[in-house]
């Protein structure tokens, strides 16, 4: 304890400015030199534990006030630089220590500047898409990172690639793979390219669902992930490897602005590219409309996952051969959505999917069980909605699993194709659409909706002014005129 040393120049200098003292004063008090005084202060000597006691009883400061007071200013600057606009500004985190250390207003004072600009761009965000939903476009727009521009691309668009279908098709053809997909797979990547699939142990790949090592062409996949999963991973990977140039080529189309970008959209057309092979279309699609949709009927029939077969029920449009227009969207358990795709690209402007009231929220209350929902949009367009927790790979028992819900959605008009439509709550056996139907009124997203009174209600909308009337108190927390 004796020996502990720490390093609090501007700290010293701060105490020593506010009790207005001069180095050489304080230095006589402490029982030091000035110049050693002035060493300390410039952090080329450190504060021991001696000088401490002698700090705390001279001049009656708190010993903590000399120990970690920046911490928190070092996190909130390490964000702020984290921003698409300054990542890359600084080398490393000790610029930011010295900032927090020897200017700790400064230090706040851009912390606070960085989290009004954060807000603000969150606001002009939400207005631009106001106006887009009006049909005004505007040129409103912010730093993006390469994961927004592939996601955003991926909404916009329809979840369907033909030319990753015939490919994946042609590959069915060759592989044969009867009622073992993996089997058959696996026993491709050895035969032609001499790769071989290997499970590991949590402990040996702790931090990566599959890795694939060139020196001994081995593919390792966690143990942590489902035997669905690891199906996923093993045909992702054979389904980039055969099918280079229709992915380069979708990829190209796609007229991403980063190489980085174009990696991860190689990486998400390769997950498509798996489903694709996993779940062949045209036996999906007729399964698809024998089992009215049923997810459980089609994950069973296919050997996949809930989320696997939800996610391929997004894909099937191919012209002449279509099934319902599904929308899917992902989120956690925070709320945040990190998932969107849709048969006929996402319908941001129409449904949103920020609306606290949706089911995909409720389905985390009841992890596993399906829930069925018809919601209302402001305007009056009715969808069907059904969601359901999905369980990610699998933890240690100290380790929190990760839980995520899905929610899928289509046009109410949809509802008799389904088995889902006759889940609807108040929904009488045999009724048509539109009649006995309880819908849930929802919005896009509190910031752009206007109903009033609503309880779930989290932020004011943009386009009202809050209520300032002190004599009147709402439902809602966010009064608006």
């Amino acid at each position: 304890m004796a020996d502990q040393k720490i390093f609090a120049g501007p700290r010293i200098r701060r105490i020593r400015s506010a009790k207005g003292l001069t180095q050489t004063a304080m230095a006589e008090g402490l029982g030091i030199s000035p110049s050693y005084l002035n060493l300390i202060e410039r952090n080329q000597r450190p504060l021991t534990v001696q000088l401490i006691l002698k700090l705390a009883s001279v001049y009656k400061v708190d010993p903590h006030e000399l120990q970690g007071e920046a911490r928190g200013s070092v996190a909130a600057l390490k964000e702020v630089f984290s921003d698409p606009l300054l990542v890359g500004e600084l080398p490393g985190d000790q610029e930011l220590i010295e900032l927090a250390e020897a200017a700790p207003n400064a230090s706040a004072a851009v912390i606070k500047l960085f989290r009004a600009y954060r807000e603000q761009a969150e606001r002009l965000s939400d207005l631009n898409e106001l106006l887009a939903r009006e049909g005004r476009a505007t040129a409103l727009s912010g730093a993006r990172l390469p994961i927004d521009e592939v996601h955003e691309i991926f909404e916009r668009r329809p979840n369907h690639f033909s030319s990753l279908e015939e490919e994946a098709e042609a590959f069915t053809s060759v592989l044969d793979p009867g009622d073992d997909l993996s089997g058959a797979l696996k026993a491709w990547l050895k035969r032609e390219y001499g790769i071989v699939v290997k499970v590991l142990p949590v402990a040996t790949m702790p931090n990566w669902r599959r890795r694939y090592d060139r020196h001994s062409q081995r593919l390792f996949l966690s143990e942590r992930l489902s035997p669905f999963d690891q199906l996923r991973e093993v045909a992702m990977e054979a389904c980039l490897i055969r099918m280079t140039v229709a992915v380069a080529g979708e990829i190209q189309a796609l007229r991403l602005a980063t190489d980085e970008a174009r990696r991860l959209a190689r990486f998400e057309l390769g997950r498509y590219a798996a489903h694709a092979l996993m779940m062949p279309y045209q036996p999906f699609h007729a399964a698809a409309i024998r089992s009215r949709y049923d997810i459980d009927v089609l994950r069973s029939r296919f050997g996949v996952s809930f989320e696997q077969a939800a996610n391929r029920l997004t894909m099937l449009q191919r012209p002449g051969a279509s099934g319902v227009p599904f929308f899917m969207l992902e989120v956690d358990n925070a709320g945040n959505r990190f998932r969107k795709a849709s048969s006929q690209g996402f319908p941001q402007s129409r449904f949103g999917g920020g609306c606290p009231k949706l089911p995909v929220h409720v389905a985390f209350t009841q992890p596993g069980q399906i829930f069925v929902e018809a919601v209302e949009m402001p305007d009056g367009a009715e969808f069907l909605c059904m969601a359901r927790t999905l369980e990610g790979p699998q933890g240690a028992f100290s380790e929190r699993p990760r839980r995520t819900a899905l929610l899928l959605g289509c046009d109410i008009g949809f509802r008799d194709d389904m088995v889902y439509g006759a889940a609807l709550p108040g929904t009488a056996v045999g009724a048509k659409v539109g009649a006995g139907i309880a819908s849930t009124p929802v919005g896009p997203a509190c910031r752009l909706c206007e109903r009033v009174g609503c309880l779930a209600r989290a932020e004011p909308p943009v386009t009202r002014p809050l209520g300032l009337d002190e004599m009147v108190t709402g439902l809602s927390a966010f009064d608006f005129q």
